[in-house]
C-alpha cells in the first residue's frame, strides 16, 4: 500500500482559500472547487482569526481581557440589582406613608 504525500500549501494560498470560501459562502464549495479538504479550510479560517466563533478567534490577552471585562460588568450587574432593590423598598415605604 502506497502512503500519500502531504501536499504543503503557502500561507496566500491558504488566504485565498479562506477568502474564497467566505466569498462562496460555503467552505464545503469552496473546499471542492480548489480540490482540498473541508477541514483544511476550516484550521485556515481558524488560524487567520476569521472564525465566526469568538474563542477561536483571539489572543490569549484579549481572551483575559474580556474575562475581566466580563467579571467587572457582573459585579456592576449586581451592584445596579441591589440598588434597583433599594429604590423599589424606599418607594414602597413612602408610597404608604401618604396614606396614614
Amino acid at each position: 500500500m502506497e502512503r500519500r504525500k502531504r501536499r504543503a500549501f503557502t500561507p496566500e494560498f491558504k488566504a485565498q482559500a479562506v477568502e474564497l470560501s467566505e466569498q462562496m459562502g460555503s467552505i464545503s464549495k469552496a473546499a471542492e472547487k480548489l480540490g482540498i479538504r473541508e477541514d483544511s479550510i476550516r484550521l485556515w479560517k481558524r488560524s487567520l482569526g476569521r472564525s465566526k466563533n469568538p474563542q477561536f478567534s483571539q489572543t490569549p490577552q484579549e481572551a483575559m481581557r474580556m474575562l475581566e471585562e466580563n467579571k467587572a460588568l457582573k459585579k456592576q450587574i449586581n451592584d445596579l440589582e441591589k440598588t434597583n432593590y433599594i429604590l423599589k423598598k424606599a418607594a414602597a415605604f413612602f408610597s404608604q406613608d401618604h396614606l396614614k
